[in-house]
């Protein structure tokens, strides 16, 4: 632990003695520490309306306001202020109550070990900062996620931004649904972030992801013993977005067994651990995202009706890019300017021919291919401007030629051709291009293995040789 830990700290040492507060400002002085005193916790909170402070050091009994009172008020207007309480020998159940309280630690009075007082400053100096670094991400995040920063101009998006601040305040669920890379989960932390519980934790978890054995117990936790390798009690999803959010991301993946379970912990609140019969109660907010029809589903009996019904309380449909055509320059500078701060670029403007690109490609990936397509662009790109050539990688594209698969002019002849088409014959070229490599074209489009397979089987059903 670096030695100037403590240096240039600030410290409010509260005690109605003077010996102890005339103690604590010379042992602190030889510390670099900056310390101010007061006689009792009225004065002690009027002065911490003035003056920030990295800590409070208090007594326990002292007259007009003592200090659980002054701990309970630093609780509540300065959280992020740890509070070390000074307690006499005949006080020690009192200093227990405090840290039950939310106090930082306890000092046994008369305070006599300097070492160890430097030990318990040092590691409330820590406490603090983790506490000031956390409370920042978390306004970071919900700057981020605010709707004005949301980009899409376009009609579409601001009737879907409209209704997001009007649901967002509620505790409804939300059934997200949109091609892969439409942007589902980012609607999602924005709708978390601008709701009652954006200080309570956002959980997400992939249905897709999980093999269909482990996902039970990755909802709803396990007890020790319930199966092979169960060597401790685990908390689930739901008990860890208790207070807050759990986003279930694609959950029309979810086996179809296990979503009667999940349709009685949205209409009862609680839940069993795995290996339990016992009910654990929690207060969750639940989103999902989907990009298959779950009506579709439905129908082919994969979804269970009344769980469809349950979690498409409030539906949103998030458009795909080739219906938000009119977004797409804004979304190309949103992005542009994101990357020339994370790859310290300084690129200033996208070329004509670029852009008539980008307006006119089919962007299968949506959102999130034209966002990888902007990266590659900026991390290729040799001057302030980005041309044509620089969304495309020689080595990518070794058959291109004279880059026909992706030249303007060939894009806006095809006005007779359907987007769907349009479609078809760029993800076709991309995995040609890439030598059949599945893996590398899906990352290229911007979307998930799993969408281009069924992709490639429902070209495969219309004729093409694949």
């Amino acid at each position: 632990m670096p030695d100037d830990i403590l240096a240039g700290a600030s410290l409010l040492v509260v005690d109605d003695e003077e010996i102890v507060r005339d103690f604590f400002t010379a042992a602190l002085k030889r510390r670099r520490v900056k310390a101010v005193t007061c006689r009792d916790g009225v004065e002690a909170s009027e002065t911490m309306e003035n003056i920030s402070f990295d800590i409070v050091i208090t007594d326990i009994r002292m007259p007009r306001m003592d200090g659980m009172d002054l701990l309970k008020h630093i609780l509540g207007f300065h959280p992020t202020v740890p509070v070390i309480i000074l307690t006499a020998y005949g006080t020690i159940e009192g200093a227990v109550e405090s840290m039950r309280t939310g106090a930082f630690d306890y000092l046994q009075k008369p305070v006599t070990d300097l070492e160890q007082l430097d030990i318990v400053l040092r590691r409330a100096i820590q406490y603090r900062r983790l506490l000031v670094e956390n409370q920042q991400l978390k306004c970071e995040l919900s700057d981020r996620y605010c709707f004005d920063k949301l980009v899409g101009p376009g009609s579409e998006m601001q009737r879907i931004f409209e209704l997001l601040a009007t649901i967002a305040p509620t505790q409804a669920t939300i059934l997200i649904q949109g091609e892969s890379g439409t942007g589902k989960e980012l609607v999602a932390r924005a709708i978390h972030y601008n709701s009652p519980r954006a200080k309570a934790p956002f959980i997400k978890v992939n249905c897709a992801a999980l093999p269909e054995g482990l996902i039970e117990s990755e909802l709803f936790g396990h007890e020790r013993g319930a199966f092979t390798g169960a060597i401790r009690t685990t908390r689930g999803k739901f008990e860890a977005a208790n207070g807050g959010t759990l986003l279930m991301d694609e959950i029309g993946e979810m086996p179809f067994g296990l979503q009667a379970k999940l349709l009685r912990v949205l209409q009862e609140h609680e839940f069993q651990r795995v290996g339990s019969t016992e009910s654990v109660k929690v207060d969750v907010r639940l989103l999902a995202t989907t990009n298959i029809d779950l009506k579709k589903a439905v129908a082919e009996e994969r979804f269970r009706r009344d769980l469809y019904y349950r979690l498409n309380v409030i539906p949103i449909m998030l458009p795909p890019l080739s219906r938000r055509r009119d977004d797409i320059p804004v979304l190309a500078y949103h992005f542009l300017r994101r990357y020339n701060r994370m790859h310290c670029r300084k690129v200033e403007r996208i070329s004509n021919e670029a852009m008539r690109y980008l307006s006119s490609a089919p962007w299968p990936g949506n959102v999130r291919e034209l966002e990888n397509s902007i990266e590659r662009a900026v991390v290729m790109c040799r001057s302030d401007q980005i041309e044509l050539t620089d969304f495309f990688i020689t080595e990518e594209l070794p058959d291109l030629g004279d880059r026909s698969a992706v030249s303007v002019p060939e894009i806006q002849s095809s006005q007779s051709l359907t987007i769907a088409e349009l479609e078809k014959q760029h993800i076709i070229r991309t995995l040609n291009a890439n030598d059949g490599h599945r893996a590398r074209t899906a990352e290229m489009l911007g979307i998930s293995i799993r969408t281009l397979r069924n992709k490639l089987n429902e070209y495969r059903c219309s004729g093409e040789n694949l």
